[in-house]
C-alpha cells in the first residue's frame, strides 16, 4: 500500500513506482494497466491539514469502442487531496484510494485507437481503417423506406 512522508512544517517531497497489482492489490491483477504506475509530488503542511499533491502516470490496454481493434494508451492525471492531521498516523498518509480513484478516473469515457478512428463497417463488418470495403451503407431513415418500392408513374 502506498504512503507518503509527511512533512511537519514544511514541504516534503515524494516519487515512487511499482506495477498496479503491487500497489492495490489483486483487484489490478490482469488488468487493462501494465507497466510501472509512476507517481511523484509533494507533501505540504497547511496548518489544520496536509496537501498532497502530485502527478500521476500508466499505460493501459483497451479495445476500440469503434473498431474493436486493441491499442494502448498512456494516461497521466494530476491530483491534489487535503488529509485531517488527525487520520495521520505515525507520519505517513496512506494515499491508496487516492491514487486508485485517480487511475480509474483518468480513464477516458470513449476508447478510440485513434481520434479520427472510422469503425467498421455495419454491413459487413470490415474495419473502416483499413480501406473502403465498398459496401453501400446507405441509410435509408425507417420512417420513409416504404417510399422506396412506390411506384410514381
Amino acid at each position: 500500500m502506498p504512503h507518503v512522508q509527511t512533512a511537519r512544517g514544511g514541504v516534503l517531497p515524494f516519487e515512487f513506482s511499482a506495477t498496479a497489482e503491487k500497489l492495490f492489490g489483486e483487484d489490478f491483477a490482469d488488468d487493462e494497466f501494465f507497466g510501472d504506475v509512476k507517481v511523484f509530488g509533494e507533501v505540504s503542511d497547511a496548518g489544520k491539514c496536509f496537501v498532497v499533491r502530485g502527478r500521476l502516470e500508466c499505460q493501459r490496454t483497451f479495445t476500440c469502442d469503434r473498431c474493436l481493434t486493441q491499442s494502448t494508451e498512456k494516461l497521466s492525471s494530476d491530483f491534489a487531496e487535503e488529509f485531517d492531521k488527525s487520520t495521520v498516523l505515525d507520519d505517513s498518509i496512506d494515499v491508496t484510494e487516492l491514487l486508485r480513484d485517480e487511475m480509474l478516473l483518468s480513464r477516458p469515457t470513449k476508447n478510440l485507437c485513434k481520434a479520427d478512428c472510422k469503425g467498421l463497417c455495419p454491413v459487413c463488418g470490415a474495419n473502416l481503417n483499413d480501406g473502403d470495403c465498398g459496401c453501400d451503407r446507405t441509410v435509408i431513415n425507417p420512417k420513409f423506406a416504404a417510399l422506396k418500392d412506390f411506384n410514381f408513374d
